[in-house]
């Protein structure tokens, strides 16, 4: 088995877990969610709380949208109750399993596949008009194989909404970050499975947190614009300040809006 189906089976378990004891991410949305979602009224994230603004997603009716790594029983039923005609891909089957609730629960129509995020060759190229990448690909060893992805499964035209965490988070000192000191330990990029002898990483693993992977914005931004996107909106996001010192000084989260150019005519 590589390194990288290492990763996956094991962020695989950890996901799975996580869906299990009820993480924040995992949570199916509600009927009256889905009611104001059927009404076209979105209320969406990309990033951990400012939802994605209701220009980007453009008229959703027959809109045919990839939910990427993005499972969970929350943005895929909204978008399926707004009107899109929904996939979702994720490595998670207890994730899955969330959004399959919501879709039986509500009478919608959502495909569920199982997969690697850096791996949609079960997507013909062109595929969809929208993919929808919440806060995601940092459980991924590299993300510019998300981004050749997204970028030839969408038609031209097609626009990818990403969200992403500043790298700077993964540059913290765990053990001083608990005592609300901010304090840089680790370098860019960053990989837990390269620290794997490091106290405190020892600890996140024994807790079964998942793996995760800290990208410089050279690849989640550059990334995008390398494989050929013209990005066309973003946004930074926070989070509470008890979550973490860093979050009461800065915006750790961004969210890009990258459009896939038209064909020539």
């Amino acid at each position: 088995m590589s390194a990288k189906d290492d990763v996956a089976a094991y962020n695989k378990t950890a996901w799975d877990t996580l869906a299990r004891s009820g993480n924040q991410w995992t949570l199916p949305v509600s009927p009256e969610v889905i009611a104001e979602a059927r009404k076209g009224k979105l209320d969406i994230v990309l990033t951990p709380t400012i939802p994605v603004p209701r220009s980007w997603f453009g008229e959703l009716k027959g809109k045919r949208v990839l939910g990427l790594a993005s499972a969970g029983g929350q943005q895929g039923p909204c978008l399926a109750a707004a009107g899109a005609v929904v996939t979702v891909i994720d490595n998670s089957p207890e994730q899955l399993a969330r959004d399959r609730l919501v879709a039986e629960r509500e009478g919608l129509s959502i495909t569920l596949v199982e997969g690697d995020m850096r791996d949609l060759s079960a997507f013909a190229d062109g595929s969809f008009d929208l993919v929808f990448h919440p806060v995601s690909n940092g459980f991924v060893p590299e993300v510019r194989p998300v981004w050749r992805e997204a970028y030839r499964v969408l038609k031209p035209g097609g626009e990818l909404l990403a969200g992403f965490a500043n790298p700077v988070l993964y540059m913290l000192d765990l053990e001083r970050e608990r005592e609300g000191i901010v304090q840089l330990k680790y370098k860019l990029p960053f990989s837990s499975t390269q620290q794997a002898h490091d106290p405190e990483i020892i600890k996140l693993r024994e807790a079964g947190e998942p793996l995760d992977f800290g990208h410089t914005l050279d690849d989640q931004i550059g990334g995008q614009t390398d494989v050929g996107f013209h990005i066309v909106g973003f946004y930074e996001d926070g989070w509470g300040a008890e979550r973490s010192p860093l979050y009461a000084l800065m915006k750790s989260f961004m969210a890009t809006r990258a459009r896939k150019p038209a064909a020539l005519p």
